[in-house]
């Protein structure tokens, strides 16, 4: 039970996803809150692409899935655009610190990776965290970057008419970090 006002900042809220135990302490007021940001930070937010082939969804990224085959609808994949992009909505703002991308292989070559608040061109133009010059086929490769403040994380291959395929894009925070209501 809530005995005080100080009770009532921050309420503890745990529950299971993906067989992961993620713990968030929500703030019942607006300012600051502390987040556990030791999971993966995409997993089952709203994503979305610069076009989409067939059935080949931009949420098909973020299901938790690594499989590299289109079969079981594991992956996403843009038609042929130029500068294609993907982006995922983290819903608050963290210290993004590291990004994992799980590809095809043969679709992902100098890729960006940025991190920020705008949506402005569609998020394309935050701030740069990594370049991806190649991901063999199936791999998981991480990338790793000082800490960037940002809600928004988009995968762009800027400067050529190409395809985007991912198969999963997993984003995680520093620990204990702080996060800011918009």
């Amino acid at each position: 039970m809530i005995s005080s006002y100080a009770d009532m900042r921050c309420v503890v809220m745990s529950y299971i996803r993906m067989d992961m135990r993620v713990v968030l302490f929500l703030t019942l007021f607006t300012g600051m809150c502390v987040a556990d940001s030791k999971g993966n930070l995409a997993l089952g937010a709203t994503a979305v692409q610069s076009s989409t082939s067939g059935v080949l969804v931009a949420k098909n990224a973020v299901d938790g899935n690594r499989d590299s085959s289109y079969s079981p609808g594991s992956c996403s994949h843009t038609n042929v655009d130029k500068d294609p992009w993907w982006r995922v909505d983290l819903g608050k703002v963290f210290n993004v610190t590291r990004v994992s991308i799980t590809s095809r292989g043969d679709w992902i070559h100098f890729a960006q990776i940025r991190i920020g608040n705008s949506l402005y061109n569609n998020g394309n133009t935050n701030e740069l965290a990594a370049l991806v010059k190649n991901i063999s086929t199936g791999v998981t490769k991480t990338f790793e970057f000082k800490p960037i403040n940002g809600r928004y994380v988009n995968i762009l291959i800027y400067g050529y008419s190409t395809v985007l395929t991912l198969c999963e894009v997993e984003v995680f925070a520093g620990e204990g970090q702080r996060e800011k209501n918009l």
